[in-house]
This record gives structure tokens, C-alpha cells and sequence, in this order.
């Protein structure tokens, strides 16, 4: 018996936003004095990010400004993880910055598991790296949503695709 509606639950990060916030952070970095002299620096290429500092501390205010103008662009902080810093040229530090797309099999599972435990008579299945939500009501569906926005998860969700 086919249910008549559905949404997905998704986790992704907008590309475009996060290129307007590197464009920010970038020309802070240029414009800050106590960066002057510095080789310090955010390299932003086909959507990957490497932040360069001179030394850990520096190399810590270079990721707050990345964050911070994330943080100001409307970008969760919990989408992003940094890779481990490794030594680069001329006495530097280099970190990668990752943006977390999509929802794990690790992450979904439990959240599968915690829908069907709430009793909400929803359907859920994982797709990819979506979570594919189905009922035979749009109240069904409401409290669906609403009861996954109330939880703590390690990773922000958007709810799309609603029919």
C-alpha cells in the first residue's frame, strides 16, 4: 500500500554561499594589520578550502575568521571538520577544511531508528545520502518533522522535497 506523502531529509551546505563567505574571509585576511608581513592565507579552489598559517596560533585565527563568516553566510559549523595540521613551505602550517555533505549510513540509521521508536505512523528509508520519510497523512508527516527538529544531532538537517 503506497503512501500518499512524503518529504526528504537532506544535509547539505550551499556552495555558493560558502563562496561568498571565503570571498569575506579572504579579504579580511588581507585587510587585518595583525596580519600584515604574515604568510598566512585561505586558498579557495573548485570547492576546497586550505587554510595556511604561520604558526598554531595563527593558523587558529585563520579558521575563526573562516567560521565566523560561514557562521554569518548562514553555514552550520557542524558541516564543517578540518583536517589535521601538517607542515607546509617556507615554516608554515596547512589545513585542509572539509564540508560534510549528505547524511551517513552511520548518522541515519539511528535517526531511521528513532522516528519509528517516537510511534509516528511515518515510513522511513534511507536514499543515498537522504532520508526518504513517507505517511499517509500530512499531519503524520508534520510531527515527523517537527519531532527530528527537537532532536540533537551531530548534523543540521533541511526537510525538501515536500508532496
Amino acid at each position: 500500500m503506497p503512501a500518499d506523502f512524503s518529504f526528504d531529509i537532506v544535509s547539505r551546505v550551499d556552495k555558493q554561499e560558502v563562496r561568498n563567505a571565503m570571498d569575506q574571509a579572504i579579504k579580511e585576511l588581507t585587510n587585518r594589520y595583525d596580519f600584515k608581513g604574515s604568510k598566512s592565507e585561505i586558498q579557495f579552489e573548485k570547492e576546497e578550502i586550505t587554510l595556511i598559517g604561520d604558526d598554531e596560533f595563527k593558523l587558529g585565527q585563520v579558521r575563526d575568521i573562516v567560521e565566523s563568516k560561514l557562521l554569518k553566510r548562514g553555514i552550520d559549523i557542524r558541516q564543517i571538520d578540518y583536517s589535521k595540521p601538517e607542515p607546509a613551505t617556507g615554516m608554515t602550517l596547512k589545513q585542509k577544511v572539509i564540508l560534510k555533505q549528505g547524511i551517513s549510513q552511520d548518522h541515519a540509521k539511528p535517526l531511521i531508528k528513532q522516528i519509528k521508536d517516537a510511534g509516528i505512523k511515518v515510513q522511513a528509508q534511507i536514499q543515498g545520502e537522504e532520508i526518504r520519510v513517507s505517511g499517509k497523512s500530512k499531519d503524520d508527516l508534520q510531527k515527523a518533522i517537527q519531532f527530528v527538529k527537537g532532536l540533537k544531532l551531530d548534523f543540521p538537517v533541511e526537510f525538501v522535497n515536500y508532496r
